[in-house]
């Protein structure tokens, strides 16, 4: 099935769910440091945390994620991100 991404998405959310999907947790500062991820650290936490707040993974830890159900079935196009929580900047990263 095709993903359905919703218009807040970027390209590099895609590959936030890609990684953990493939090895089961990682952190910001793990993926910046990752083969594929020319992101800064802290430009990949601020997306890990909308997708958080979308629903997409959790934390295991207070810096470290996993994908959550709804991730693993975003990522094989059961769900329409479109219908998530819509993140914004006072939402997510200013709590």
């Amino acid at each position: 099935m095709e993903r359905k991404s919703a218009y807040w998405m970027k390209q590099l959310d895609e590959r936030i769910l890609e990684y953990l999907d493939s090895e089961g947790w990682g952190s910001p500062s793990v993926l910046a440091r990752s083969r594929g991820f020319t992101a800064s650290e802290g430009h990949i936490r601020e997306r890990c945390k909308m997708l958080h707040y979308a629903g997409f993974i959790a934390p295991i830890t207070s810096d470290m994620y996993e994908l959550t159900t709804d991730g693993i079935q975003y990522l094989s196009g059961q769900i329409d991100a479109r219908h998530r929580p819509k993140p914004t900047v006072d939402q997510v990263l200013r709590g």
